[in-house]
């Protein structure tokens, strides 16, 4: 099963959001498969990840827009479950993210897991996709962060949809 590494949401402000908006609905304009809008989601967010930290709130709030746009996507937020986060030699949050395909045939995923410092605080949003996950098994992918961090981080499950 082939997973994908977690894609960064981070932008640098307005300039930087428009042009997250612009490059997911840009291209094809409306995508027929749900595995494109995922990874083009995901890919999308990743080349401009790396803009300054203030804007990540509107960078979580496009990435659930993006989920939104899952065609035939299914709600699964309890059907996944995160580890507790490390920060790598980079600085960089890092969990391990476990989806359940409690479905009768293979699915895939797409998953937001928000890092928060001890206050509750976002500092970091990224997508993560877990591709093929067959019916009745559990696969798991990394979701990595983007920006230095310190201190007690923690990662949730924002959003999860089954495609």
């Amino acid at each position: 099963m082939a997973a994908r590494h977690g894609t960064r949401w981070a932008t640098g402000g307005a300039a930087l959001t428009l042009a997250l908006a612009a490059v997911l609905t840009g291209c094809n304009g409306g995508y027929d498969n749900p595995s494109d809008t995922a990874s083009k989601a995901e890919s999308a967010v990743g080349s401009i990840a790396s803009g300054a930290s203030e804007a990540v709130e509107s960078a979580t709030a496009e990435a659930g827009r993006r989920l939104d746009d899952i065609q035939d996507g299914i709600d699964v937020k309890g059907d996944v479950k995160v580890g507790p986060p490390t920060v790598g030699s980079d600085g960089r949050a890092r969990t391990e993210v476990t989806v359940d395909n409690t479905d009768d045939a293979a699915r895939s995923f797409a998953v937001q897991v928000n890092f928060t410092d001890a206050e509750k605080q976002l500092i970091d949003t990224v997508i993560v996709t877990v591709s093929n996950v067959q019916a009745g098994h559990s696969a798991t992918a990394t979701a990595r962060g983007t920006h230095d961090v310190s201190g007690d981080v923690r990662a949730e499950v924002a959003r999860a949809v089954r495609y």
